[in-house]
């Protein structure tokens, strides 16, 4: 992969690839990559763009937007609130979990791999798509942000509906790049401790399915 135009999985690229040879998006890949010069980061390099990966541009029914990806060791694989198989859920996934079974009756999974769920045409979207190794939000503000609004852009230029989730002030403030009145958008609360009294009990995953359908989409096997 070229230090300064790395290529976007499927028809994402087509998409969005043009971006990727800008004079901005060419510095924040060259600042990542001296970042894992320097020291460790995460995710690792080739799974930065994971979530592209498992859901197709034009597959996507369903935007999940997380803010930062995880930053302890092997936590990251490119998908937001997802971790790796073999990895402990952290707080938040295991708020989703418990709120999974007090809205749908779902058991919690033995694990935490979000990858079925992306497969189903859910974008599980970070707002900044790499941290540093133990230091939250340290690749904040260096453009990633700029390009994950492109991204939105893009969906929301789409002609069929997509659900957005948005969950917590950071993601319903992004939120506001959606124009296109077709397209649904849930705002509520986010499932990290801090906001897990309004998180937990608010059924957001019954309220994904309803809006799914009513966008004409399947609803979620939530199943892990």
């Amino acid at each position: 992969m070229a230090a300064t135009n790395p290529r976007l999985p499927g028809d994402w690229h087509e998409v969005l690839g043009a971006h990727l040879d800008s004079d901005w998006f060419r510095s924040l890949w060259s600042f990542v990559r001296g970042e894992r010069a320097a020291g460790q980061v995460f995710p690792p390099e080739d799974e930065v763009f994971s979530a592209f990966a498992h859901a197709p541009y034009s597959q996507v029914k369903l935007v999940l937007l997380g803010q930062d990806p995880y930053h302890d060791d092997g936590q990251a694989h490119g998908l937001c609130f997802s971790v790796k198989h073999g990895v402990a859920a952290p707080p938040s996934l295991k708020n989703m979990f418990k709120e999974l079974k007090t809205d749908l009756g779902i058991e919690p999974p033995s694990h935490g791999n979000l990858e079925a769920w992306a497969r189903q045409g859910v974008l599980l979207l970070n707002a900044v798509l790499t941290v540093r190794a133990h230091e939250a939000n340290s690749h904040k503000d260096k453009g990633w942000e700029r390009f994950t609004d492109l991204v939105i852009d893009a969906l929301d230029q789409r002609g069929e509906p997509v659900v957005f989730a948005l969950w917590g002030n950071y993601a319903q403030k992004k939120g506001k790049r959606i124009k296109s009145p077709h397209h649904l958008v849930l705002k509520g609360a986010h499932p990290s401790p801090l906001s897990a009294k309004l998180f937990l009990g608010s059924k957001p995953f019954s309220a994904i399915d309803a809006a799914l359908v009513q966008a004409g989409h399947a609803p979620m096997n939530w199943q892990l």
